[in-house]
């Protein structure tokens, strides 16, 4: 009822009749070109350009590339496998399903736009297979797959075309605004977190969010290599921005804990730190037209403002200013490789200098889920199997339709958490395209003799229909009645119909969806609860890896990997309070995934002594234990919590006796950092007493 009303309030704005009116001009110049060459299957063509249709032309041209690219790769599997398999029924279905699934498991890994070469690869060989085995008597199977080639090329290029020439609306200028916002969020979070006395707001919360947006910027930012807009040709040095972008994250939340710490102490250093910001905020405005020999300059004074500060602090006081400093040095280094990245950018220089660490240059650097990736590719050949078999044993003709719309239908939406609501709108959809072919078939259709006539009966239903697409309540209920339609109604350039056919089609399109709908329901499909838990076990799990891990270039791709899984957290909505809570603790526990790594280096260190070695290999060994706890079960049992909490006091005593002093302030730092970041606990020292020392490097 909702989408109903939805419809009916509907009010397309000029951007949205502009993009409709592109997208009906490509598909009729589309349709004639696929007529006039004679071709087998227009509605391939047709159809193509009515799913590859974007707002942005950078986007179009990409996904272009990429069906193109993957309905090669899935018409040479399919000249491969159908000779060798076409008499043994069974086997082919099995063999067909299981490359489906595979390209689905390998997309859903990828996380970018390049993700769709896979999955077209997969149902594109199912859809010229099914076809293939359907016209088996006029047609072979090269030659099928040839017109498939051919038909989505000339989608994709009058689409391209279209898109690039007509009106071109650029992508870069959005993300440009959308980097702009973000780093306008940063800066004013960065006031907050310094300036607000009550420090009331949720900043991890918000900061999370910005995690997120980094996570949507980042894979939005490998369209632009095919585009002529503001930011052409920049992917990567956008997306490395990106990476520095959620260091600064990862600082920002690190500062909130610590001035947290020193808040609930009762500690009053306020006006200090609207100073200390004040002179931050000079120090970073003046940095204009940067070089790279900047980028690790601190403020002259920033050491002697917090010697000033801790005058009065005490030893516990001193280990948190300490912290907080480190914390501040590390958030200008950071904001400097921004600032200096952006800088490059604004310029058009896409070389990165050796002196940044890239962290592009690693591919695991996004946070990617095997377990459910291998779940859809399992639903996917459960589905086609299905779909298939009954195709095979009921000897329905147009159960072609069923098949390769089956494994359409369970591959596009496996990346949702619970694809089952969307299958059911692709299914109403289906149902809504069905009545719009009958319509057309019997009451429109006979008049039709010329293609001028075609494109003048089907103009008013199409760009009604793509006037949907950009807003995403109803996108998901246009897409799927458009691509329905258009296959179901079978355009040909004898502008005839057949009934029977015209029926079955209509059919199979509705059965497809649903066989995909009842597998992705009990193999796939989970609830946000269930998805947010599995990515805490990743988290949790992340942490523990951290333990082991060297500091460089390895480190920072890992915390990389843990701040985008934030970012994919803080989009489930979930209902659950424990897990809501969790989810906001888990960036606060990410920030101090580097003291986890500090002390590993501080227990290898020749000045350490052999005591504190000894201790540091335990208490790193409990923390293994509790990580892998939290993984299994989601929380930390008070016994587990308690006994770290022990060694924390036992090891904070020992350090204060170290003979180095660098070495016993950096251990205490960690130490109060973990306890108030990762067990959510107040830090207090062990037995000794120790006095404040500076803060290291």
């Amino acid at each position: 009822m909702l989408l109903h009303k939805q419809l009916l309030a509907f009010r397309p704005s000029k951007m949205d009749f502009i993009f409709a009116l592109k997208s009906f001009l490509a598909a009729m110049l589309a349709l004639y070109v696929a007529f006039s060459l004679d071709l087998a299957y227009p509605m391939w063509a047709i159809g193509t350009v009515f799913i590859i249709v974007n707002p942005y032309s950078g986007m179009v041209s990409s996904k272009a590339v990429y069906r193109l690219f993957g309905t090669m790769v899935g018409a040479v599997v399919a000249i491969l496998l159908t000779p060798k398999l076409i008499d043994t029924p069974i086997i082919f279905s099995a063999v067909v399903a299981l490359w489906v699934g595979f390209c689905l498991y390998i997309s859903l890994l990828d996380r970018t736009p390049r993700s769709y070469v896979f999955m077209l690869a997969g149902y594109t060989t199912a859809m010229i297979v099914c076809n293939a085995v359907n016209n088996i008597d006029t047609i072979s199977v090269f030659d099928m797959a040839l017109g498939r080639v051919l038909e989505i090329s000339v989608a994709v290029v009058c689409t391209a075309v279209v898109f690039s020439v007509v009106m071109p609306q650029h992508l870069g200028s959005a993300i440009q605004q959308r980097v702009s916002r973000a780093l306008t969020d940063t800066r004013e979070i960065f006031q907050e977190i310094l300036t607000n006395p009550q420090h009331d707001k949720n900043y991890v919360h918000l900061l999370g969010i910005i995690a997120r947006d980094i996570a949507d910027i980042h894979a939005l930012a490998v369209h632009l290599a095919y585009e002529k807009g503001e930011l052409k040709g920049m992917t990567k040095p956008l997306q490395e921005l990106l990476h520095q972008l959620s260091m600064v994250i990862s600082n920002l939340t690190a500062m909130s804990e610590r001035l947290a710490q020193l808040e609930s102490m009762g500690a009053s250093y306020r006006e200090e730190f609207i100073q200390l910001h004040r002179q931050l905020n000079d120090f970073l405005q003046q940095q204009q037209d940067l070089q790279v020999q900047q980028l690790n300059i601190l403020p002259a004074a920033l050491d002697a403002n917090f010697s000033q500060i801790k005058q009065h602090a005490t030893a516990q006081q001193a280990i948190i200013l300490d912290s907080l400093q480190m914390d501040i040095r590390h958030l200008i280094q950071n904001v400097t490789t921004v600032k200096f990245l952006w800088q490059l950018i604004q310029k058009g220089d896409k070389n990165i200098p050796t002196e940044i660490a890239p962290l592009t240059t690693t591919y695991p650097s996004l946070h990617r889920d095997h377990g459910m990736a291998l779940r859809s590719s399992i639903a996917a050949v459960v589905a086609i199997m299905v779909a298939f078999l009954l195709w095979i044993y009921s000897g329905w003709r147009a159960g072609y339709m069923m098949a390769q719309l089956t494994a359409v239908s369970v591959c596009i939406l496996t990346a949702l958490d619970n694809p089952v609501p969307a299958l059911k709108l692709f299914i109403r959809g289906s149902l809504y395209a069905s009545l719009l072919v009958i319509i057309y078939a019997f009451g429109i259709m006979p008049e039709v003799k010329e293609f001028w006539q075609l494109a003048l009966v089907l103009a008013p239903c199409l760009i009604y229909v793509v006037m949907l697409y950009p807003h995403p309540p109803l996108n998901g209920l246009a897409l799927p009645t458009m691509v329905s339609f258009i296959m179901s109604l079978n355009l040909q350039n004898h502008y005839r119909t057949d009934a029977v056919m015209l029926f079955d089609a209509c059919l199979g399109s509705v059965l497809g969806p649903t066989i995909a709908a009842l597998s992705l329901y009990f193999i796939r499909a989970i609830s946000p609860e269930e998805s947010a838990s599995r990515l805490l076990a990743a988290h949790y799990k992340a942490m523990r890896e951290a333990l082991y891990l060297p500091y460089g270039a390895g480190f920072r791709v890992h915390l990389r990997s843990m701040l985008d899984r934030v970012g994919v957290l803080n989009s489930k909505m979930v209902q659950s309070y424990q897990l809501k809570n969790a989810m906001n603790l888990a960036l606060i526990e990410t920030s101090a995934v580097v003291d986890l790594v500090r002390l590993n280096e501080l227990a290898g260190r020749p000045q350490t002594s052999q005591n504190l070695k000894q201790q540091l290999s335990v208490f790193l060994d409990r923390l293994d234990d509790i990580f892998r706890e939290q993984e299994k079960k989601r929380a930390l049992p008070q016994a587990l919590e308690k006994e770290l909490l022990l060694h924390i006091q036992h090891l904070s005593a020992i350090a204060q006796t170290e003979a180095d002093p660098e070495i016993a302030e950096r251990v205490m730092m960690s130490l109060n950092n973990i306890q108030s970041s990762v067990l959510h606990q107040p830090f207090t020292l062990g037995e000794t007493s120790i006095t404040s020392q500076s803060a290291g490097a």
